[in-house]
């Protein structure tokens, strides 16, 4: 009973933490609308950027949204450090019906064992964007739930943060004292730059909640980030803040998607289901832990977003 109390605590948790992602993006975009259209303009071409094509989606073709049709979308949050092409760190799948006005949201494990699609290797699901960027990153998770993925959203973690400098720092309650290096993070009301707040949203193995934490350390962020960006004394800063976000996001989708996808969003409601991977099982091979579906749980949630998206 207490196990399933705070598996349901956690998938409540996620479920806050990717509304708040996906309502800070729509926000950075659409509340400057009016008075600076010219600079999300000029922002939006630097992140439009269509999917290339490869051998395995030779006929992939873009979509508009419509107030009918559903679609689905990746979003990939990838840490990017020197020297290093990054791993998504997170891959969440969204799938959305404008008709019933419902969501669904499915967070895949990053070390879950799947056959990397283009890149003939069976690896961790994380490494596909690695390998091959975003499209390799697309076709994969497009095999691994045998759905089509209309559209992605990439964020480079380290240099989206950079927007928190920008604001002058956020402040957050802090529930647990962590250290981390020479980083020092004291229980109770903290300030933080983006450099502090990049590595207080790292911190995994020093939390004895492990992701579960560290998941809670993202939300206080994103949230700390919206309340800031959206007082009247910060619209003086829209401009830099887009300049952020150009260099961070990437997307396929147009201003017109992200209008339409805006009045969509309001309807939502509380028709966002969260789904997650509960019934699979850590297994260490070669040396290497990965995460192993259940068949039976991956083939319910196979279904489950078939059917949503018709």
């Amino acid at each position: 009973m207490e196990k399933n109390m705070k598996r349901s605590k956690e998938k409540k948790s996620k479920k806050k933490i990717w509304l708040w992602i996906i309502g800070s993006l729509l926000t950075i975009f659409l509340i400057f609308l009016g008075t600076a259209y010219y600079t999300i303009q000029k922002t939006m071409n630097k992140i439009n950027t269509p999917l290339v094509e490869t051998n395995d989606t030779p006929d992939k073709t873009q979509k508009t949204i419509t107030k009918k049709e559903p679609f689905s979308v990746l979003m990939l949050g990838v840490d990017e450090r020197k020297d290093d092409s990054g791993r998504s760190d997170t891959m969440i799948v969204i799938t959305v019906n404008p008709e019933k006005q419902t969501m669904k949201m499915l967070s895949i494990p990053r070390d879950t064992r799947t056959e990397i699609i283009g890149h003939d290797t069976v690896d961790k699901i994380n490494h596909a964007y690695a390998f091959g960027g975003v499209p390799m990153a697309m076709d994969t998770v497009e095999n691994l739930l045998d759905i089509p993925l209309d559209y992605y959203v990439f964020i480079n973690m380290e240099g989206f943060l950079q927007i928190i400098d920008t604001l002058g720092g956020v402040t957050i309650q802090n529930d647990m004292d962590l250290t981390y290096d020479s980083y020092h993070y004291p229980e109770g009301e903290i300030s933080l730059s983006g450099d502090e707040a990049l590595i207080f949203s790292r911190i995994r193995y020093e939390d004895p909640r492990g992701d579960f934490g560290r998941q809670i350390r993202q939300r206080q962020i994103i949230e700390a980030v919206m309340k800031k960006a959206s007082t009247p004394s910060m619209l003086l800063k829209a401009t830099d803040m887009l300049d952020v976000v150009g260099d961070n996001v990437r997307m396929n989708f147009t201003v017109k998607d992200l209008i339409q996808l805006q009045s969509i969003y309001k309807k939502m409601d509380n028709n966002i289901d969260q789904l997650s991977f509960e019934a699979g099982e850590g297994q260490m091979m070669n040396h290497i832990w990965y995460y192993i579906p259940d068949e039976t749980e991956l083939q319910q949630i196979k279904t489950e977003l078939k059917m949503h998206l018709e």
